[in-house]
This record gives C-alpha cells, structure tokens and sequence, in this order.
C-alpha cells in the first residue's frame, strides 16, 4: 500500500508540473509567433474568450482543448501554407509534425492504431487464458506481462488521443514498463524456472530501475535523449538474451526458429522508429506507420502460439518479447488453443 500511495503521489507531481519545452524550428518562426499573440489577444480574453467557449464543440470542451491550444492549432497550419507555398520543408513545432486532427484526436492514425493493438491484445489474453493450464509455470508470468502491455496501449490511445504534460509521461512511462518486464518474462522463461529465487531477484532490481528511472524523469529532468537510450539498451539487452537462449535450445526445442523469427521481426519494425519524416497526408507519420505494422503482427504471434502449441509445447507473446514454454508442461491431447 505504502509503494502505491508513493507511486501516485509521483504521477501527481508528473502532472502538475509543467510540461518540457521543446522549441522546434516552426514555433520560432516570427509569422507563427505574430500569428500566436494576435490570436490569443482576439480570442482568448473577454468576449472573445466568450465567444470561443459558447461556440466550442461539448466532446472539444470534454477533452481539455482550450483556446490557446486552438489558436497554436491554426497559426501552426498557417506557417505550413506558407512553409510548402514558397517550396520550403515542412516543419515541426514544439517537438512535433504538423498533424491534421480529427475531431479531437490529435494524432488519429497513432491513436486509432494503438487502439486496435489494445484490441489485438485483450483478445489473445482471453484466448490464452482458454487455452493454457493455469498449472502452466510460464500462465502467471504470460498474464501478467499482457496486463502490463494493456495498460502501455490505454496511455498509447490516450496520448495521441490529447497530448498534455500528464498524457504524455504516462505514454513514456508504462512503455518502458513494457520493456522492463520483458526482460523479466525473459528471465522467468530461460533461468527462473529452474532457480526461481534469482528470478525473483531480477524482478526486484527491475522494478527499483523503474522507480528510479520515473523519479528521474519526472522529479529532476524529462530528458527524452536518456529515456531512447536506456530504453534502446534494455531492449538491445532482451533481444540478445533471447537469441543466446534460442541458440543453446535450437536442438531440443525443433520449433525454437519461431522464436527468433519473430523476434527479428519486431526489432526490424521498431526500426521504423529511425524514420523521421512529414505526415503523409498529414495523418501518417513513422510512428503511426509502426503501430499499425505491430496490429498484424500480433496476429501472427497468436498463430504461432496455437501451431506450437498443437505440437506439444507452449508459445506465448506479449507484443514485444516471446515467451517459449514447452518441457515444462504437457497440454491436453485436443488443447483447445
């Protein structure tokens, strides 16, 4: 109870905070800022601000979207007309592209998609549980980590759903949970079953990385530069402790390729993350563009997961790591997965 109640203190103080800045070429530009002030004093003050508040749509209102925020939105597409007019890169703006909303999500495509990877992942949670014995070593493990992959898509659909400084942290925060965890599935998978106490230990030092990773970011600095880089090296680290495991059981367990099949696979379309480009039609970004490449691929992880488990051993994946349990159990003659 003590861990939870410092836990939401530290979201508290995440909130309340102010947001990071970060200038980008088209908040600097003198048009966007003249643009900015004669907006604000217009709209946001007086009857203008009246004005705003009777005319502004209820599901606007409902999600946060204030008349400053409707002002930065329009002075923003204003210097892009004048940017792509006289044959100029488009640029970004505090930290971001340029993205056309919809309604109220303010990234669409990233949101919608993180949305139906949410969607992807409950539905093979609840055909797992179908599937596997709870008498499984790995069942609790594997849940787990699917709840934890949940909740990053809720603050994923959130984030992009309406950027604030709350919205924000959460998305950064539950992902590195993500990556965290991992590495423990990882570990319970090729070392905890058989020494289950330096699992435990593992787990342990994991979760104090994420306490102190989320004071830091949080309580000292929000540095987006440290957080890619331990989050990169994390993931770095539980890619090469899979491939070292699948290599050494690459003779016992015949279908352990899958394991690094797919594996490549998901570090191959994080590559996409690199890619730093205008949203296509406004809408489509890198990142957008990787979220919706990982909705299929959850597909394919639960095929993988029912092929390897007709064949007499258990195959579980969790968005972004795999899980192979197979010597330890023994499925039904007809399991139903």
């Amino acid at each position: 109870m003590a861990a939870r109640t410092a836990l939401l203190l530290l979201l508290g103080v995440a909130g309340a905070g102010p947001a990071p800045a970060q200038a980008s070429r088209g908040d600097r530009e003198p048009v966007y800022r003249e643009c900015l002030t004669h907006c604000e004093r217009r709209n946001c003050s007086g009857p203008g601000l009246r004005h705003f508040r009777s005319h502004q749509p209820l599901y606007m209102s409902l999600t946060g979207w204030t008349c400053r925020d409707e002002c930065k939105y329009e002075c923003m597409w204003l210097t892009v007309g004048l940017y792509v007019q006289e044959g100029y890169k488009v640029p970004q703006f505090h930290g971001k592209w340029p993205f056309s909303r919809f309604l109220f999500f303010q990234e669409p495509a990233s949101a919608f998609a993180s949305f139906l990877n949410g969607l992807a992942n409950l539905v093979m949670l609840n055909r797992y549980k179908a599937a596997v014995p709870r008498s499984s070593p790995m069942y609790h493990t594997c849940i787990a980590f699917a709840w934890v992959s949940l909740n990053a898509w809720f603050w994923s659909t959130v984030f992009h759903t309406r950027e604030t400084n709350l919205t924000e942290k959460m998305d950064y925060f539950c992902a590195s949970a993500v990556i965290l965890h991992s590495v423990y599935l990882c570990c319970v998978r090729t070392l905890g079953l058989k020494r289950p106490a330096f699992a435990t230990a593992i787990g342990i030092f994991l979760l104090l990385f994420l306490a102190c990773h989320v004071s830091y970011l949080t309580l000292v600095r929000f540095d987006y530069g440290y957080n890619m880089v331990a989050n990169v090296v994390i993931g770095l680290l539980n890619l090469l402790w899979w491939l070292g495991w699948c290599m050494r059981n690459q003779q016992r367990l015949p279908y352990v390729w899958k394991c690094v099949a797919v594996v490549l696979l998901l570090q191959a379309l994080a590559l996409l993350e690199l890619l730093d480009f205008p949203p296509l039609l406004w809408v489509f970004d890198a990142h957008a563009i990787w979220h919706i490449s990982t909705i299929p691929v959850n597909i394919l992880f639960y095929r993988s997961a029912k092929f390897a488990c007709l064949c007499g051993w258990a195959f579980c994946h969790w968005f972004s790591v795999i899980a192979c349990q197979g010597a330890a159990w023994t499925p039904n003659p007809q399991p139903a997965c």
